[in-house]
């Protein structure tokens, strides 16, 4: 006799069309504890906000200072144009399973459904949880050279370690992730939304006050080097920006949302796209006009000449205060994949998400997960370039590649048709992307092998 998958919710036709879901006993304890399907639209916007907009916009007017002004703001236009198509394409496929009866509520679920159970459990979900912790990892660095900052901003002789701040910014995760479900983030992540806007602000106004100013550097928008190392370096701009835009996390978002689902997740991927293209262009164009082709890989280090700050020191603590609050919560919403697979391994779905037998295993492996996260990031004070090469293998994949094969799989558009055509191309161009970003990750590591060292003071 055939038994229930629990990976997925099973609706009948009456529950369907009234947007109610199968007795929740059926659900295996990451998707009942942690995806919890009780968000709006507008609750989904602000997920998607944390989990794409972050401090990583910092790096735009560096990837414009290696394609220049025509070249960089057509590919982030068009990578933006990209993303939001192909995220809606995500959406509209877990709409059509929901209406079949069938939501799908992980990205492993999508492909383990539409290409097969092996793609789902040794191919997108192991991709997707090393990406999810990567950015876990990546967050909690930055956090930690962040609060070095501010400390050296106030005593630039200081003698304190990189690692000790990274432990330091550690600890705020490490209570947050406590939080029990991805839904309960909701309000922690309209502040995220808040803050991106408010650093956005900040850096845009200093910019603008540096480039007008008598420090202002001469503004020079040629690209240097030479003619291979400007090739390299225009590869690394477009994959700089196309990683920008990565999330790796929108099933398990539009799983939050209550159902009926339909259009919901377009309305939310508005929100967030409204807030991209505030935050994003204003930053890439504001930071390449005032410093051209010395743009920093973070534009915070322009702000800086030879330990001087070029802007009032309460201007850039209230900047840098902005940025570590919100990768708090980018942190927090990337540990979600690895809270749902240790609820799913370790939690009683049959009892209470509050009782002592499913509260305790949370608390251990929760505060594990951030403990080593937070080990990693103090050792390996270079994963920003480790990341590079991760995202080139692992966020392009989901995040432009996959969404085209699934959706053509998924409805079988005809071959003479612009939709199969489109995905087809993005889904070609983009596994370009992967190749040529590898190729300028692994170059990068290996310029800066010779500074690599553990719990390097960088």
């Amino acid at each position: 006799m055939a038994t229930a998958d629990p990976n997925f919710i099973h609706l009948s036709s009456p529950q369907k069309e009234n947007g109610v879901s199968e007795s929740p006993g059926q659900l295996d304890a990451g998707a009942l504890f942690v995806l919890k399907s009780r968000g709006s639209w507008l609750h989904s916007g602000y997920h998607l906000t944390t989990s794409i907009v972050g401090p990583v916009i910092f790096s735009f007017p560096f990837a414009l200072s290696l394609l220049g002004w025509a070249p960089g703001l057509l590919i982030t236009t068009l990578q933006a144009l990209i993303t939001f198509y192909s995220y809606n394409l995500l959406s509209v496929i877990l709409d059509h399973h929901a209406q079949l009866g069938k939501r799908q509520l992980r990205f492993r679920d999508m492909a383990r459904d539409i290409l097969g159970p092996r793609w789902g459990k040794y191919f997108v979900g192991p991709l997707q949880i090393a990406i999810c912790y990567g950015a876990v990892i990546g967050c909690i660095l930055l956090g930690g050279q962040s609060l070095k900052f501010i400390y050296l901003l106030y005593n630039p002789s200081g003698k304190m370690q990189l690692y000790q701040f990274i432990t330091i910014f550690g600890t705020v995760p490490l209570f947050l992730a406590q939080i029990p479900s991805f839904h309960s983030l909701r309000h922690i992540n309209l502040a995220s939304l808040l803050l991106v806007l408010a650093y956005s602000a900040c850096v845009v106004a200093g910019s603008i006050h540096i480039g007008n100013s008598r420090n202002a550097p001469n503004k020079d928008y040629s690209i240097k080097g030479s003619k291979e190392n400007r090739i390299l370096g225009a590869i690394n701009g477009i994959s700089i920006i196309a990683t920008t835009y990565g999330c790796g996390i929108i099933p398990e978002i539009q799983a939050t949302i209550a159902p009926p689902v339909k259009g919901k997740m377009f309305k939310g991927l508005c929100v967030c796209f409204g807030v991209i293209v505030s935050t994003y262009f204003s930053v890439a164009i504001s930071g390449y006009w005032a410093f051209g082709n010395q743009s920093q890989p973070s534009i915070l280090s322009n702000f800086m000449d030879e330990n001087r700050p070029l802007l009032p020191s309460w201007f850039l603590l209230l900047t840098n205060i902005f940025t570590l609050m919100q990768l708090a919560t980018i942190t927090v919403i990337y540990l979600q994949p690895t809270n749902e697979v240790f609820e799913k391994w370790f939690a009683n779905p049959k009892m209470d998400q509050f009782s002592a037998r499913n509260v305790m295993p949370r608390l251990v492996l929760r505060s594990l997960s951030v403990i080593i996260g937070t080990t990693f990031a103090a050792m390996f004070p270079f994963f920003g370039d480790i990341m590079a090469l991760f995202g080139a293998f692992g966020v392009i994949p989901l995040d432009f590649i996959l969404p085209m094969v699934l959706y053509n799989l998924t409805f079988k558009p005809s071959r003479q048709s612009i939709v199969f055509w489109a995905n087809t191309l993005i889904a070609v161009a983009s596994s370009a992307l992967v190749a040529m970003g590898a190729l300028a990750s692994v170059r990068q590591i290996t310029l800066d092998a010779k500074t690599y060292n553990l719990f390097a003071n960088v």
